[in-house]
Formats: C-alpha cells, structure tokens, sequence
C-alpha cells in the first residue's frame, strides 16, 4: 500500500463537498488528468449522496470513506450502516429509483465514471461501494503504448 485515508462523517449533504474535495485531493498523488479528478468527483458525490438519501432517510448516521492508493490504483470505498438495499439487480439498471423525484442515475455515473466498482449491501444492515480507477497515462504506459 503506498497510501490510505480514512474519513468517518455524519450523513448532512453539506458534508458531500469534503468528501469530494478529499478524494479529489488524494488521487492527485497519481497521475490522473483533471477531466479523470472530476470524474472521481463525480463519483464519490454519487455514492455519498445515495448514503445521505437512501441509506439514513430518516435521521444522520455516518458514513465511512476510505481511500486508497495500491499498485498505482485508486481504490474508494464508501460505507453505511443504514437501511441496506433490498434489490441490488433492480438498483444497477439505469434510472431506477427508489423515489420518484430522483432519477436513478448515481450508480450509471459510478459506473461510467471508474474503472470498476462492486456494490454490497445487506437489508438493514448497510451497503458498501467499492470503486477503482487507474489513470490512462499508467494504463498505456503498462500497456506499452506510451514512451516513458
């Protein structure tokens, strides 16, 4: 392991921007592009959102955020203790929502946004989302397609 965090905050949304900001700030130590730090963003916004919104709909809880930097990989991952998911098949399709005015898009961004991430959860227990992401300078390097 080259370098890890660890931020335990209460479910407020105000707390969204610290969380975006940290794990912004900690993947600059690898060579991620802006456009690659907004996605990052983007994406942790999502998860801690859906912690906020899902996870505690009826009062605070917290919210752990770990992250980590591993063989040149960005590992993030997002954890509640809250209400957990029912249905994880229904939650990965695109614009599924468990409510109405929202428009099921945050796991799409995850998605689209990071290499890969897992999705755990258990009904009344919690979820955790688990995200990675390499740059693509280190991709092509390793792949052989950049010249060092």
């Amino acid at each position: 392991m080259k370098n890890h965090a660890h931020i335990s905050m209460l479910s407020r949304s105000n707390n969204v921007g610290l969380a975006r900001l940290a794990a912004a700030t900690f993947a600059s130590e690898l060579d991620f592009t802006l456009n690659e730090l907004e996605e990052i963003k983007v994406a942790v916004s999502e998860a801690v959102t859906n912690c906020i919104i899902h996870a505690y709909p009826l009062e605070e809880g917290v919210i752990e955020i770990d992250l980590e930097i591993a063989e040149d990989q960005l590992i993030i991952v997002v954890e509640d203790k809250g209400v957990g998911i029912n249905d994880l098949e229904a939650v990965l399709q695109p614009n599924y929502s468990s409510k109405e005015e929202h428009m099921g898009l945050g796991l799409a961004f995850i998605d689209s946004f990071m290499d890969r991430f897992e999705l755990n959860s258990e009904p009344g227990k919690g979820t955790i989302v688990k995200m990675y992401k390499t740059p693509e300078k280190l991709k092509k390097r390793q792949e052989g397609n950049v010249l060092n």
